[in-house]
């Protein structure tokens, strides 16, 4: 049955000014969802509505205990529709079941977190220089733009939408075209819990069009964005046009790192996790995977068997581990990727063609795919393919590991698998990336920054301070003097 949306924009609900679209459940190639697109002149009304809004006392006389109130509320509305909304996720992007349950936990957790953050963070008296008090506060930076991707919708927009919001800020979120239910989703249980008319609004449609119309729009105050690092570059330009702070979480092409003393069983169970869950389908994706050449073979050999050994199926199953990718197009570009390394000189290992049967010839699936014997400096090894491919690499000497691990445009995130500590710290302490995991991979915590270095992005998400992404810094000098300021005395 094919559902019929509607959106929030600028405190109402209604179609979209913009043609008629429907979205595809990857699993199966079926149209799940027809809504309206946002048109520019919606973009507009949405800012011109949040802008208004931010200055009504229902919203700007807040203090921010009754802002985490509202947070509050918006978690306990996620986990009282949480198995809704892991369905709604599971039909918008065909993850698993399994995963999309995981994540709208994450999105009521990121709720709840900032919440407590909001009521607790602290402004600073700092230490005088002279006759007066002085002070940094901060203050609700404006109208922020949320431009979210298609791989994680839910857990994206609740890392942007609650330290906006617990900022003080209202919020237009612009949902990837082909998966915008969960933002939806998100400003009715905002709707709900009693967050004020038009400090949410969710556009719907093409990115090239609104997300250009909220970058550009002079009352957009900050941008969050998590996509491709092109249009995070070209987000960047207007930005800087505008002077306007941005954060932007984009590629990555993260190395994992297995030596000689790892335990093997954690390694490889971690580097299957870290590039086939999802179906690779990840910005953090270990992608590049540097094993010690004295256990490579071994390493390999469990390998092998451990990808073919994951259950890649229906995502609705509660026992899938690997869902279809997000459309046959996304499909063609892993498939080119796959060709190209092959064409490099790369030796398959596993995987590299579409699977046989009716379940995989109706969905957009590819199989877990491993490829060695290509360089590093391989065009496959070096740019992201944002799919279930694995490049595998073999080791000697660390100076050399690091060199090849930070020769790479991007520096979003690696793992490191030791029992020796002090490897461990040297080992994260030279390379270049947001994020180190040790004997784990791809765990997340709403206390913890995140974000990249170099073509991975700017600016973190996350973390206490993650407020304060949202907000501008106002100082104040409160004099204290008794008699005149001596330039002007009589």
């Amino acid at each position: 049955m094919t559902a019929r949306l509607q959106t929030l924009i600028g405190g109402r609900w209604r179609d979209g000014s913009g043609p008629l679209y429907g979205t595809e459940y990857p699993a199966d190639g079926s149209v799940v969802a027809e809504l309206h697109a946002a048109s520019v002149a919606d973009a507009d009304e949405a800012v011109q509505a949040a802008e208004a809004a931010r200055h009504r006392p229902s919203w700007a006389g807040l203090k921010p205990h009754q802002r985490a109130l509202l947070l509050h509320r918006m978690a306990a509305g996620i986990r009282d529709r949480a198995e809704e909304l892991a369905q709604l996720q599971r039909l918008d992007n065909g993850k698993p079941i399994s995963e999309t349950r995981a994540l709208v936990a994450s999105a009521a957790g990121t709720f709840q977190y900032f919440a407590a953050a909001c009521e607790t963070l602290e402004d600073q008296v700092t230490p005088a220089r002279g006759d007066y008090l002085t002070m940094s506060l901060h203050e609700p930076i404006g109208v922020v733009a949320a431009i979210t991707p298609w791989n994680s919708p839910i857990a994206s927009e609740a890392q942007k939408m609650a330290p906006a919001l617990a900022a003080g800020c209202p919020v237009v979120i612009k949902p990837a075209e082909i998966t915008p239910r969960m933002a939806i989703e998100l400003a009715r249980i905002g709707e709900a819990a009693g967050i004020p008319p038009g400090i949410i609004s969710v556009l719907p449609g093409k990115g090239a069009l609104l997300g250009d119309a909220l970058v550009r729009h002079p009352l957009v105050k900050r941008v969050a964005f998590t996509g491709g690092t092109s249009v995070g570059l070209g987000i960047a330009r207007i930005a800087a046009e505008k002077l306007m702070g941005v954060s932007l979480e984009l590629g990555g092409k993260s190395p994992t790192i297995v030596c000689a003393d790892a335990d093997l069983d954690h390694a490889v169970a971690g580097v299957l996790f870290g590039i086939f869950s999802s179906s690779g389908e990840s910005c953090i994706a270990g992608s590049r995977a540097f094993v010690h050449r004295s256990v490579h073979a071994a390493f390999r050999e469990r390998l092998l068997a451990g990808a073919g050994a994951l259950r890649l199926g229906d995502p609705a199953l509660e026992a899938t581990q690997m869902g279809p990718l997000v459309s046959g197009a996304h499909r063609e570009s892993v498939e080119r990727y796959v060709a190209l390394g092959l064409a490099e000189g790369g030796q398959l290992l596993t995987g590299g063609a579409r699977l046989a049967g009716s379940l995989y010839e109706r969905g957009y699936y590819y199989p877990p795919t491993v490829i060695e014997g290509l360089p590093n400096g391989a065009r496959m090894v070096q740019e992201e393919i944002f799919g279930p491919v694995l490049a595998l690499l073999p080791w000697d000497d660390e100076a050399e590991l690091i060199a090849q691990c930070n020769d790479n445009p991007y520096g979003l995130a690696c793992g490191i698998w030791t029992r020796d500590y002090r490897r461990a710290w040297r080992l994260g302490a030279a390379l270049q990336t947001g994020t180190v995991w040790v004997n784990t991979y791809k765990q997340f915590s709403s206390s913890t920054p995140f974000g990249g270095v170099k073509m991975s992005g700017t600016g973190r998400e996350k973390g206490r301070l993650g407020i304060l992404e949202y907000t501008t810094q106002k100082s104040y000098y409160w004099g204290l003097n008794e008699a005149p300021l001596p330039w002007s005395a009589a």
